[in-house]
């Protein structure tokens, strides 16, 4: 079988499609992933067939395009230019996946920003999964819809929550319905009244661990839950990272992955650690976190495998992506999210009420005080213990399972 993976996203919303795609070549089957640009060489050197769709995310400034669509980065202040935005990314999506598809058996779409893969799945008859990160993407009373450019609050009546699904479904057609059904009509297919609804079928896969993101009753969705789609072990740890972690107790690791910052949020985070007693490992990400002071209680990083660090450290403060969100808890590492978009904030609600790590405060809140605050309540024995505890239950194998699903229910 030929499958196609595509994610319109940063790391966060690639990695899990490679994890995916290894399992697939270790059936037997081929993977090609439809991503951004900048991560085609890393994709490739997983034996996986990369296809590169829009800009080079990394190298872009205020914000990258998907994450301004999905309103978690900075959308330009002109309305009109932010709608142009959308519509090329819809329009590339049409001519990039399309060319992509050829050939292949099934299609797979993770994230809440495949606008036209469902559509060319149908025009090329072939069979099309949606596949979503976070159960907070997908429609329930349960809680309420991700945000643009902020957040609700999660303890809303079920009626207030359903009131503001169906907000979030007008809004989704006022941003891409207009384009997504003038591509259509291009195919020669009908338009579609919810382009939301379209997308994520009545029949969605869900890529988040049952223990720590369960599925709720979703309206009127059959929502298959796989587990997590996890890398395993990289490479070891470079030798300054084993120097350092040899050199005193476990440090806190600081890192806000693709996430933007302010120049004194390295402060912030290191300071905060410094006033508890530890150490850190300050994570440079896409905003080139530095420390102004290094010191030698402070060690700056670049990417390598949180799987193999996270073990060793005290605790993990993060932005609360779901990647890091799953590779602190499997590690059994408490855990303070600061959230700063999008399904983030239902990451940051969920490590609170299994009382394995604590609230952080909001990224445009973040201060030193505040940040003690968290850290002092995430590192009290009972939140590792929890934290621990919660990692026995771990599914180890989402990926596994997720590819073997595709291989016997599409082949």
């Amino acid at each position: 079988m030929q499958i196609l993976l595509s994610s319109i996203g940063s790391r966060g919303d690639v990695q899990p499609l490679v994890a995916l795609g290894v399992e697939l070549h270790a059936l037997g089957h081929r993977a090609r992933l439809c991503v951004a640009p900048n991560f085609r060489e890393w994709v490739e050197s997983y034996g996986l067939e990369c296809v590169p769709i829009g800009p080079d995310l990394k190298k872009m400034t205020g914000g990258t395009v998907p994450e301004a669509i999905a309103g978690r980065s900075v959308m330009p202040a002109d309305p009109q230019a932010a709608q142009r935005m959308v519509d090329q990314s819809v329009r590339d999506q049409f001519r990039v996946i399309s060319e992509a598809a050829r050939g292949c058996d099934v299609l797979l779409g993770a994230g809440a920003l495949q606008i036209a893969l469902r559509s060319i799945a149908e025009s090329q008859r072939i069979p099309y999964v949606f596949a979503a990160y976070c159960p907070a993407v997908l429609p329930s009373p349960k809680y309420p819809p991700p945000k643009t450019g902020g957040y609700y609050s999660h303890s809303l009546t079920e009626a207030k929550n359903t009131e503001l699904w169906k907000k979030n479904e007008v809004e989704f057609n006022a941003r891409f319905g207009e384009m997504f059904n003038e591509e259509r009509g291009k195919l020669g297919m009908g338009p579609v009244a919810s382009v939301r609804d379209y997308m994520f079928t009545e029949r969605p896969w869900l890529a988040a661990d049952p223990a720590l993101g369960p599925v709720f009753p979703a309206a009127g969705l059959d929502v298959t839950q796989t587990g997590a789609w996890m890398l395993a072990e990289g490479a070891a740890l470079p030798d300054e990272v084993e120097q350092f972690l040899a050199a005193g107790s476990p440090p806190v690791f600081l890192g806000f992955g693709s996430m933007r910052a302010s120049d004194q949020t390295p402060r912030i985070l290191v300071e905060s650690v410094r006033a508890v007693g530890l150490r850190s490992i300050l994570s440079q990400g896409w905003a080139r976190l530095a420390p102004v002071d290094m010191g030698n209680d402070c060690l700056s990083i670049g990417e390598l495998d949180h799987a193999r660090l996270f073990p060793r450290v005290a605790a993990v403060v993060h932005h609360g992506g779901a990647g890091t969100t799953h590779t602190a808890v499997r590690a059994g590492r408490p855990q303070v999210i600061v959230p700063h978009n999008y399904d983030q904030f239902y990451w940051r609600n969920r490590v609170s009420e299994l009382g394995v790590g604590t609230p952080g405060p909001l990224r445009d809140e973040l201060t030193t005080e505040a940040l003690v605050v968290a850290l002092r309540q995430c590192l009290k024995p009972e939140t590792a213990r929890r934290a621990q505890e919660l990692a026995g239950r771990m599914e180890l194998n989402g990926a596994r399972i997720a590819a073997e699903r595709l291989a016997r229910e599409y082949r």
